[in-house]
């Protein structure tokens, strides 16, 4: 019989030992040391080899693909890689309010639809929850869709092999325990074996099945709980979004089966998340009339191009420092592209308030949109607009000089398609030859761009 020892939990790292102390040896992190209780199996315990388990020389493996399931909203499709593959564990994480939980709730009718079995379990909601919820995203309510509201895992895989189901939700992980730990459920122990149970049950080749499991998210915007979590899963999703705006973004982070970082755009609405098929109807404003300070560019985001539009307003700070508001970047990283402006084209922002946004919300991390952030920034402070025809490209260094930027001539490419007639980029990026209905403008620094738009 096993028996019960009491021991020290780091919360953090899962270090596990006998006496508690201040700081976790394993991970330094201080006051994460939390007692709880194991089961020891007694000394002596046979170890069973799998005799049939022999190593293999590499070329003499065979890939077996595991199928692919699609749903009917190609945006998600997309950021997991082309698909749910059928024998695979996913987590998806957010904020409180993003949309979890109704995203998955549409990715159950997708599939159930398509005649798919499909299990959602939530530790968090009642039935009668679920139930109003899915009357306001869903016009009619698929046969085969379960609903199972516990906070037992044992019940959940009951449940699983009796419904027989395909796919299987978990929302949320760490609100689920098993019975032969004592563990209470959130626990980093509860936490890691319910995963692996589903891993488990997923990757069985009797019945192969795709888990998706929400997990919670931090203040720091990390995933709550053990980075051995994430270890386990195939794909980790996060969905980015703020409760106040419509854009959603779905970011792959890790992805065994596909690329990272692909990316899939929703907006919410009142009747759920819907995906943005058109990216550049939602990210450039169509105007009349040229506007000071808006300027374009195009970011990558996983394998797809995105174009983006920087909105700025520079004006006269009456207090003793001005403000630097960017929702859309790093304040660090604006404060470094106002003073490049400052000091290597010579505009006095030493007193000015200095705001940015993109329409639509999109959140900028590629340096390629650098020179589009400087330039609206100028357009707004030399009150002189920019064509909306013109799109800058380029990275911008400390010295105020343009960088290239990775894959320039398939972006030039598609805004060539997208009708746009004019290019800024970095010297020797391109060659004029291959464009015949696209100006490449390719400039050293910023002071000759500002010079060749604005004639300053």
């Amino acid at each position: 019989m096993a028996k019960v020892k009491k021991v020290y939990e780091c919360t953090n790292c899962g270090h596990i030992q006998n006496v508690w102390a201040g700081q976790c040896p394993s991970c330094k992190k201080w006051g994460s040391l939390v007692e709880t209780t194991i089961k020891e199996e007694k000394a002596g315990k046979k170890v069973v080899l799998d005799e049939d388990n022999k190593a293999k020389k590499l070329k003499e493996i065979e890939i077996n693909e595991s199928e692919r399931i699609h749903s009917a909203y190609e945006e998600f499709d997309r950021a997991v890689g082309g698909g749910l593959v059928r024998d695979s564990v996913s987590i998806l994480t957010a904020r409180p309010g993003a949309g979890k939980s109704t995203l998955l709730l549409q990715l159950s009718k997708s599939y159930a639809d398509e005649g798919l079995k499909v299990l959602y379990v939530s530790g968090e909601e009642s039935e009668s929850q679920i139930k109003s919820r899915s009357q306001r995203i869903m016009k009619e309510e698929p046969k085969n869709l379960w609903i199972l509201s516990t906070n037992s895992m044992d019940l959940a895989i009951k449940e699983i092999k009796a419904t027989g189901a395909d796919i299987v939700i978990l929302d949320s992980i760490q609100t689920f325990s098993l019975q032969e730990f004592d563990n209470k459920q959130g626990s980093p122990t509860q936490t890691i074996e319910v995963a692996g149970k589903a891993v488990e049950m997923a990757k069985n080749p009797e019945k192969k099945r795709a888990f998706i499991m929400v997990g919670h998210m931090t203040k720091t915007g990390e995933m709550a709980g053990l980075r051995t979590l994430e270890h386990l899963v195939d794909t980790v999703l996060i969905l980015d979004g703020s409760p106040d705006e419509d854009l959603r973004v779905l970011t792959s982070s890790k992805n065994r089966f596909g690329r990272t970082g692909e990316i899939g755009l929703f907006s919410m609405d009142e009747e759920g998340l819907i995906e943005i098929t058109n990216p550049s109807e939602y990210f450039i404003t169509q105007r009349d009339s040229e506007i000071e300070g808006s300027a374009i560019s195009v970011t990558k985001e996983g394998s797809r191009l995105l174009e983006v539009e920087i909105e700025s307003l520079v004006s006269k700070s009456f207090m003793p420092y001005p403000q630097r508001i960017g929702d859309s970047l790093r304040r660090d990283d604006l404060n470094t592209l106002i003073s490049i402006l400052q000091e290597r084209a010579g505009l006095n922002l030493f007193d000015m308030n200095v705001i940015i946004k993109t329409t639509g919300g999109l959140k900028l991390s590629e340096p390629s949109v650098n020179l589009a952030i400087i330039m609206s920034i100028a357009s707004s402070y030399l009150k002189k607009p920019i064509s909306d025809k013109v799109v800058f490209i380029a990275e911008v260094g400390l010295t105020g000089e343009l960088k290239k930027v990775p894959q320039a001539k398939q972006r030039v490419k598609e805004l060539e398609r997208l009708g746009y007639d004019k290019v800024y980029l970095a010297k020797n990026s391109l060659d004029q030859k291959d464009f015949k209905d696209m100006k490449i403008r390719q400039m050293s620094n910023i002071k000759e761009v500002i010079k060749d738009v604005f004639g300053a």
